[in-house]
């Protein structure tokens, strides 16, 4: 039987460098192109004995393309073996594995967060990103009581074709989370900002996405000593304004305090946030996660996405999609069991607010979720936190499933509302400036939000068992 087969004895192990190791990987659909995939039908020949065959590890934590040595060449096609180095705590883990070559991991009738990182092909250009990453965090890594955050922003897609045409998307400017890191950044923390391809981004948010375009902020000025050129300039009227969002931005420009990645699609999200994540691992208690992108729910798997763009000459469309894993629960109990983990909670219905909150609470065991109503997301918030910490989460939910409701009781929670003022939301709502740091003079509500979080995750590390 194939699943009693006995790994056998590794030859020599060469470890690849750190360049190598961060080589992007070739797609699925050119691995099958040029017959180099490990399908039934199209898997790798035996190398030659003076080769060298690789292997990409596909457990758990920080992922490492690595060599070895096969002592047998005619076993190559019968066994895969994986090395894998992890980053985090600095250790060295090797796992050896025999699979069958041409055979491929069987699509799970419900996709725990395991089954899918082991049948859902890594998006290219990943391990660049990720690459990226790692740099900004060793920086800050080396100095002293420096908090780095996490802010996911903006929505994922859907693709239903894998030449895509037509996605499914959530609803998602980017609004919060960029909001958001620009307030952190003023509040001393280095941002990785992981947003949505083309979502509003820190300072540029001012500009972007406006009803007015930033051609009416600039004007043609002719030459006082050539009549026929001109020169541009910002137009007096939006100077002031601009002043103090540019010198921000080259204040953090300069300092090097934040890192931009995008992604879009909920694939590269889901390897994104992993990839980061086991990064982040090494900053312990200084790391803070603030989880505003919004992610979708289902999703198509490769084995029933479309190749090419679903014909129309039917007349009707079909689709039977998978839901997404819950990654909430091993990010917070195994990927990174010492951040400060913020997640948010949208609801249309507002009493359901509340309940749905504390459940994702007892669900996974983090320390905070910010829930806010869809009309009133913009002037008040609520803050939903156990009042224990030996909340851990629920161990006997896996998997994509939903426990109920009921499972939350109400002297195990407490709430904090976080409201603009009437005045506050009257000027918001018009445009007007009432002498606040945000967009057109306005109060945000981030502003408030961040500087609780600030506080609340300064008393986590302060807190940390000695």
């Amino acid at each position: 039987m194939e699943d009693a087969q006995e790994s056998r004895t590794v030859g020599s192990l060469a470890k690849p460098s750190l360049d190598d190791a961060l080589l992007p990987r070739t797609s699925i659909r050119q691995q099958r192109a040029t017959g180099t995939g490990m399908s039934s039908s199209m898997h790798t020949p035996p190398p030659a004995a003076n080769q060298t065959p690789w292997a990409v590890g596909m457990h758990g934590g920080w992922k490492r393309r690595c060599a070895h040595r096969s002592p047998d060449a005619a076993q190559w096609g019968n066994t895969k073996r994986s090395l894998v180095e992890s980053y985090h705590h600095r250790r060295v883990r090797l796992s050896i594995s025999t699979v069958p070559a041409t055979t491929r991991p069987a699509m799970p009738a419900t996709f725990s967060t395991e089954s899918y990182f082991e049948t859902q092909q890594q998006p290219d250009g990943t391990q660049e990103k990720t690459a990226a990453v790692l740099q900004f965090v060793q920086k800050w890594l080396a100095v002293q009581d420096k908090k780095v955050v996490l802010v996911t922003s903006g929505g994922t897609t859907v693709p239903l074709e894998a030449n895509t045409v037509r996605f499914l998307d959530n609803f998602s400017a980017g609004t919060r989370g960029a909001t958001s890191a620009e307030y952190f950044l003023s509040q001393g923390y280095a941002v990785i900002f992981m947003h949505r391809q083309h979502s509003l981004r820190p300072f540029s948010r001012h500009y972007s996405h406006s009803r007015r375009s930033f051609l009416d902020f600039l004007s043609l000025v002719p030459s006082s000593t050539k009549p026929d050129e001109q020169s541009i300039a910002v137009s007096p009227s939006v100077a002031q304004e601009l002043f103090p969002i540019l010198q921000a931005y080259h204040k953090v420009q300069d300092e090097g305090t934040l890192l931009s990645i995008d992604f879009q699609t909920i694939n590269e999200y889901l390897w994104l946030l992993r990839g980061v994540t086991d990064i982040m691992a090494t900053l312990g208690r200084r790391g803070l996660f603030y989880l505003a992108a919004a992610v979708s729910d289902f999703f198509l798997p490769d084995e029933k996405i479309a190749e090419h763009k679903i014909q129309s000459g039917k007349g009707t469309l079909s689709l039977e999609m998978d839901q997404v894993p819950k990654v909430l629960k091993p990010l917070v109990q195994e990927w990174m069991p010492e951040g400060y983990i913020v997640s948010f909670k949208l609801e249309t219905e507002a009493e359901l607010l509340i309940p749905k909150a504390r459940a994702a609470l007892s669900r996974y065991g983090h320390q905070l979720v910010i829930g806010n109503e869809l009309h009133r997301r913009k002037y008040e918030v609520v803050f939903v936190e156990p009042l224990s910490s030996t909340i851990r989460g629920d161990d006997s939910i896996s998997g994509a499933s939903t426990p109920p409701l009921e499972r939350s009781r109400d002297d195990q929670f407490k709430e904090t509302w976080l409201k603009l003022d009437d005045i506050q939301v009257g000027a918001a709502e018009a445009g007007v400036s009432v002498g606040g740091s945000g967009k057109d003079g306005e109060v945000e509500i981030e502003e408030l939000i961040v500087k609780e979080l600030v506080q609340r995750h300064q008393e986590w590390i302060s807190a940390k068992p000695q």
